[in-house]
């Protein structure tokens, strides 16, 4: 299984597009900032499985949720936006959620700067910013007979 990772799309649409069209996922998580962005993207390819999560510039809040727990296989997955764990400053608040939860995978945007780690038993992956004209990045999930990886990738 493949999931498409986004973050930080700031109204970026197209770039959200070229890499759904680049990466042919079966699945695709957006991690916040901009939640319209991930909605447009998702009625672009309804058929595709999406998840989202607000971030700190969604102003709406409500009833949508700032991170998801979800199961990829038999992995835990936490999705979030990284705001409410202080990713800017550190992944210590995330590494203990991530302890807390005994999550496999950790999803979380918010600093614009690509990561993947493994820490303890959990990967961490940081997707960057899809919605920097620049630079703009991306990450892969890719679960398949059990184990799950990561990367990310410049879509230019």
């Amino acid at each position: 299984m493949k999931v498409l990772v986004l973050s930080d799309s700031h109204g970026n649409i197209f770039n959200m597009i070229q890499a759904v069209e680049r990466e042919a996922p079966r699945m695709v998580f957006h991690l916040g900032d901009c939640w319209r962005d991930g909605e447009r993207l998702h009625d672009r390819f309804p058929e595709l499985p999406f998840e989202q999560v607000y971030g700190n510039c969604d102003y709406f809040r409500g009833s949508r949720e700032a991170e998801k727990l979800l199961c990829l296989g038999d992995k835990r997955a936490l999705l979030c936006h990284g705001h409410t764990y202080g990713v800017k400053q550190s992944l210590l608040a995330a590494g203990l959620a991530a302890e807390e939860k005994d999550l496999d995978l950790f999803l979380f945007g918010h600093t614009h700067k690509p990561l993947v780690d493994m820490r303890g038993k959990t990967l961490f992956l940081n997707p960057g910013s899809i919605g920097d004209y620049a630079r703009p990045t991306y990450g892969v999930v890719t679960l398949e007979n059990g184990k799950l990886d990561a990367r990310t990738a410049l879509l230019r």
